[in-house]
């Protein structure tokens, strides 16, 4: 019977995929408008300026003429693209790792360690905020500078329960049958220290939100022209300095990276606390 805490977990983490489906939908969605030429984020010579939401622009318009209904819609697919970029890419390298440190131990453990707490101490805005200046704008490098801020938390989490799981009698017993290190590691640590692995990696995509956008707004990360609510945030900032009431440019862009990152977050929690339940329960 389930407890009333887990049951608004599971409430809470049910609106969690909600909201995140609806973003995956728009960023789907988004290409195929484009294709057929009912949405364009990247036209701005043929609408007016700061013009309030009507019939023909849903969300208005911003200080160059963009469609902020078009910019909102386009800008999931970049965030969906340098977030499951970015996680994917520090589950990768921090796993492994993660598991190698764990298993070995010795001077590789103490070196991984050190490197991994370093890194970890470190602001992951400002720690992205840096790489990025370093590799430039684009996709991909957007996803790398958020991706190097991730890798320590990968690379703790699975190598703490790779420390507590190599102790196990099966493992002994792999040992003493003569299995190789990689066999080990793949074949009977793997499938046991990874089980958290969707929580963190939903928590991750909803911090990554929050860090591209701020990368944006501050200039960094995604070229200018392409669709991005950061950047749509810093131009919308620069049209309020003029004392005039426009506020849609900054609303939408604002709420889409709220939601997005609050479906998300409610996500990772849920499946924290369904894996945290399972432990207990075992």
């Amino acid at each position: 019977m389930k407890s009333p805490k887990q049951s608004v977990s599971q409430r809470l983490m049910s609106i969690g995929i909600v909201i995140s489906v609806i973003f995956l939908l728009m960023a789907i969605v988004s290409p195929l408008l484009q294709a057929f030429g009912l949405l364009n984020p990247s036209e701005f010579l043929s609408y007016p300026i700061h013009e309030a939401p009507s019939a023909q622009h849903w969300f208005g318009t911003d200080l160059q003429g963009h469609d902020v209904f078009a910019r909102t819609i386009a800008g999931a697919g970049v965030a969906w693209q340098v977030t499951l970029a970015s996680t994917i890419i520090s589950l990768a390298i921090g796993v492994p790792l993660g598991m190698l440190s764990g298993y070995k131990g010795g001077w590789l453990d103490r070196g991984l360690v050190f490197l991994m707490d370093a890194l970890y101490t470190l602001p992951s805005l400002l720690l992205s905020l840096t790489i990025a200046f370093v590799v430039g704008a684009g996709v991909w490098n957007a996803a790398i500078a958020l991706s190097v801020a991730y890798i320590p938390q990968y690379f703790r989490v699975i190598r703490n329960q790779t420390v507590s799981t190599k102790t196990e009698v099966y493992i002994e017993a792999a040992q003493a049958i003569g299995a190789d290190t990689k066999t080990i590691l793949m074949k009977y640590l793997a499938p046991n220290v990874i089980q958290s692995l969707p929580a963190i990696f939903t928590l991750n995509a909803a911090d990554a939100i929050l860090t591209i956008a701020g990368l944006g707004f501050l200039g960094l990360g995604i070229p200018e022209d392409v669709p991005e609510w950061g950047h749509d945030l810093k131009q919308a900032l620069d049209a309020l300095s003029t004392g005039e009431n426009i506020w849609w440019t900054t609303v939408f862009p604002g709420l889409a990276i709220t939601f997005m990152a609050i479906g998300l977050s409610l996500v990772g929690e849920g499946l924290t606390q369904r894996f945290s339940s399972k432990k207990t329960e075992g």
